[in-house]
């Protein structure tokens, strides 16, 4: 099968290489499938570069984290049939990833597809709006009327986010840089906008909530995006920590915690059950059905252009998620 695999640590252009390599075994616990669409993410890039903590530590391996596909085989304690169509996580931690014309599915972590989503959606829905359930509703508790703002709003996660939390009945204020992703927020869902680059976040915030401040924050991004928006919460508020695209940590001030009564939490999929991810993914499904939420998805590249697209998502050149597919040739 063609695969993207990365040798050695650099920039994606640098330690891509498209080659043809044996097709992985199901092992228990897995299972083989013909990859449709397959997301692509900061976290590839970061793999790439070798800074991110669940890449295989040694040899060349193939990432990609997120695809939509089709069942081939399933491994022992893999409850699934040839020919089923599923959106997955992949075992990309073993090298097995997406960016291949097949890969390894994680048995645990498959789920449904819509009738009503293709294959680029599915691939770009999983990680982005599970993690958003995650961190809205079981991490950060907001309610309808709330108030939710949304930094990196026009990136994947960000974009749920907005989507996400409007459906909830919350009102969304987004973070984005630029008039062209400040617009594109707006049509995942949210209400209002800040525009980062016209200058102090929490000021323009303050201002929006006619000095009251924002009741749950959702920050994918970390660094200084996450120092001002401490700075214009309300009391009882919650911060909810997902990433850190801006390549820094939130750096959690615990004094500036207690002095504003507010909270910080993580998010993180990984630490649910199958049953508790499977009533996300039955809420979720059936806000898709309904035309609730949208696909975040707003671009998509070719197998033989994974370069290209990892090039134009770390300098922001795309919006919402980006996915290559496979299911045209």
């Amino acid at each position: 099968m063609r695969a993207w695999v990365v040798e050695g640590t650099g920039a994606p252009g640098e330690v891509l290489r498209l080659i043809d390599k044996p097709v992985p075994d199901s092992r228990e616990g897995t299972f083989l499938m013909e990859v449709g669409a397959v997301g692509v993410g900061l976290p590839d890039v970061f793999m790439c570069k070798g800074t991110y903590p669940l890449a295989p530590k040694e040899g060349s391996f193939t990432s990609g984290q997120e695809v939509c596909g089709t069942v081939i085989e399933a491994g022992d304690g893999v409850e699934l049939e040839p020919g089923q169509r599923v959106m997955t996580v992949t075992s990309f931690q073993t090298g097995d990833g997406g960016f291949a014309e097949q890969c390894l599915g994680l048995g645990h972590s498959w789920f449904t597809v819509p009738d009503s989503m293709d294959d680029a959606a599915a691939a770009g829905f999983l990680i982005p709006y599970h993690t958003a359930w995650i961190g809205l509703v079981r991490r950060g508790s907001l309610a309808a009327a709330e108030t939710l703002l949304v930094l990196g709003a026009a990136g994947g996660t960000g974009a749920a986010a907005c989507s996400l939390g409007a459906a909830l009945g919350a009102r969304v204020i987004a973070v984005a840089g630029g008039p062209e992703r400040c617009e594109a927020a707006a049509g995942f869902g949210a209400h209002q906008t800040v525009d980062h680059r016209d200058g102090d976040i929490a000021a323009a915030v303050m201002e929006l909530t006619d000095g009251r401040g924002v009741d749950v924050v959702y920050d994918p991004v970390g660094g200084d995006a996450y120092t001002a928006a401490t700075r214009c919460v309300a009391r009882d508020a919650r911060i909810v920590l997902i990433g850190f695209a801006s390549g820094e940590w939130a750096p959690v001030n615990v004094r500036h915690m207690v002095q504003r009564n507010y909270s910080v939490v993580g998010a993180i999929p990984a630490r649910y059950s199958r049953e508790e991810r499977l009533d996300d993914h039955r809420e979720l499904s059936a806000l898709w059905d309904a035309g609730s939420i949208t696909s975040v998805v707003s671009a998509t590249y070719s197998l033989e252009d994974l370069p290209e697209a990892m090039a134009a998502l770390e300098s922001r050149q795309v919006i919402g998620r980006v996915v290559l597919d496979l299911s045209s040739g």
